[in-house]
């Protein structure tokens, strides 16, 4: 699982997890897609059907005699059968529920 960095959430990134059963994540750049597919149905036991994958737009900034930063990830957005899910990250979240007065 050295491939895959992180999972996304974003907003849009949560539409299609809610709606289409795609989960959005980063992932190296060396990264071939057979292996990330191999990476994810191996590890969460999911069947994927697409996955597609776009590079994020470069570090925005002063342009003089220096190039852009490019990004050195790739975001793939997976496609699951349906039926089938990646259990949730765990995260530490903030407890709104403390006393107020």
């Amino acid at each position: 699982m050295d491939g895959i960095k992180y999972a996304v959430v974003t907003e849009k990134s949560v539409k299609l997890l809610v709606g289409k059963n795609q989960y959005t994540s980063n992932v190296e750049t060396g990264s071939t897609r057979t292996e990330i597919k191999h990476w994810v149905e191996l590890f969460f036991g999911v069947k994927v059907i697409a996955m597609n994958s776009h590079r994020l737009p470069a570090k925005g900034g002063p342009i003089r005699r220096h190039r852009r930063q490019t990004r050195h990830y790739r975001r793939m957005i997976i496609t699951l059968q349906p039926g089938y899910s990646i259990p949730p990250l765990l995260m530490k979240e903030k407890s709104f529920n403390q006393n107020t007065e």
